[in-house]
């Protein structure tokens, strides 16, 4: 694609010219399985758990079989920081290609776009152009997409078969239900009336990209060497979405989708030549080398850094957490010389399986403790929380009582531990 002089030679005349490679049935492709996948997403659900989905009630981030609670607040800022930086990598090395080839927005706008077309009518400015019975059918197919759009979003926090069964039934909750109409409403607005507008107007990412843009960035441009070639033909301005002349150099508007590339290509096809526009690492075409500046590589490193980080932490945290803490509306009393303290625990189930637990309750000098509750197969599910009130009985007298709660598994491998410190009072402190 790199656009070279010594490349531009006219084939002989009488010559039958190949067909150009266009690039829109890629970008087609590469369009829908993007949104496949976004759809089908939160339908896949190994060993029960959503692959992606936040869980409110839970406070939690389902991720690729990881559950990441609030807690653990160092996962979620380095899940924070990792998707930054590959966001900024993406910007630096590709530019816009983003909006052209994998933004909903634009998947969304080509859709809308086609079914006008599929109607009958014609997209002038931005707006629908045609029979009034036509714009009215477009209009309420538009509704379908919108409707979809809006449930998939909320799949992302609601299982889709909960959601669907709740929507049917009609017991799906009234803030959910609330919030699916809402977004319906504004995916169908979007459909209806902004589309490229949305783009060429509102959408901050175009700004955030020219303060990101580098000299190898990925770029989709007329060459200074190539305008003299140029036929005035206009094909790649009628064929632009955003109604830009890419002749006119680089423009903020630009999407980089490469409508206007395909349309050059086809034109010059004909004079048995190869097309004038290309995307190139940079506006001077300094090639893929390019890349290796200290910008792109400095980035780049941050990006490996934070993901192996975030990789190692998620796969070598324990597999359950304890956490104790004293019953805060229950002081320790005494009971026939004996001290009896209320604790609440909570067990943090992080594996992806259902588990069941036992918990094992220890002095200072390794004397297994009277307990009254339940301590013995405690099941929680796969990233589940189980939260339980349990009596611990210690001798009265001592100043300071160490209790050591410990969390085993179902083979009785210790997972977790927490301390205590139980005082011979009727106030005991956590350690």
């Amino acid at each position: 694609m790199a656009a070279c002089s010594h490349r531009q030679l006219t084939m002989p005349t009488g010559h039958k010219h190949k067909r150009p490679l266009l690039l829109g049935p890629w970008r087609r492709t590469f369009q829908w399985l993007t949104t496949l996948t976004i759809i089908l997403l939160p339908w896949i659900q190994p060993g029960g758990v959503s692959l992606v989905r936040i869980d409110i009630p839970s406070l939690s981030l389902h991720l690729f079989g990881q559950v990441l609670r609030i807690q653990e607040l160092y996962l979620l800022l380095l899940f924070i920081l990792a998707t930054g930086a590959a966001f900024l990598f993406i910007t630096l090395v590709f530019g816009r290609v983003w909006c052209g080839w994998a933004c909903p927005q634009t998947t969304l706008t080509d859709l809308a776009e086609w079914l006008a077309r599929r109607c009958k009518l014609n997209i002038l400015a931005n707006r629908l152009q045609g029979a009034l019975v036509h714009q009215i059918v477009a209009q309420v197919i538009y509704l379908l997409p919108a409707l979809l759009v809006a449930a998939n979003l909320l799949w992302y926090f609601i299982e889709p078969q909960r959601f669907l069964a709740g929507l049917v039934s009609g017991t799906l909750h009234p803030g959910v239900l609330i919030t699916f109409l809402v977004i319906t409403a504004i995916i169908y607005l979007d459909l209806a009336l902004i589309r490229r507008l949305m783009c060429r107007e509102f959408c901050p990412y175009g700004r955030i990209q020219s303060s990101f843009v580098d000299p190898a960035t990925l770029t989709l441009h007329l060459p200074e060497e190539e305008k003299p070639r140029c036929i005035r033909c206009n094909s790649c301005v009628r064929t632009c979405p955003m109604g830009i002349d890419i002749r006119n150099g680089y423009q903020i508007e630009c999407i980089n989708c490469g409508r206007c590339l395909d349309a050059c290509r086809q034109i010059m096809a004909k004079k048995n030549e190869p097309g004038l526009i290309y995307y190139t690492f940079g506006v001077d075409n300094r090639g893929a080398g390019a890349l290796l500046n200290l910008r792109v590589l400095l980035l780049a490193v941050l990006l490996i850094t934070l993901f192996s980080a975030l990789t190692y932490a998620t796969l070598a945290r324990p597999r359950a957490s304890l956490k104790v803490s004293l019953a805060p509306t229950a002081a320790s009393t005494i009971v026939a010389e004996q001290q009896a303290t209320l604790f609440t625990i909570w067990i943090n189930n992080r594996s992806n399986e259902q588990q069941k637990y036992h918990l094992r309750t220890l002095s200072s000098a390794g004397a297994i403790l009277e307990v009254r509750g339940h301590t013995e197969d405690i099941s929680v599910a796969a990233g589940g929380n189980q939260q339980l009130r349990l009596i611990v009985i210690t001798p009265v007298g001592t100043q300071a009582f160490v209790v050591e709660f410990q969390l085993l598994d179902n083979n009785l491998q210790q997972v977790a531990t927490a301390q205590a410190h139980v005082r011979s009072t009727s106030n005991p402190q956590i350690k």
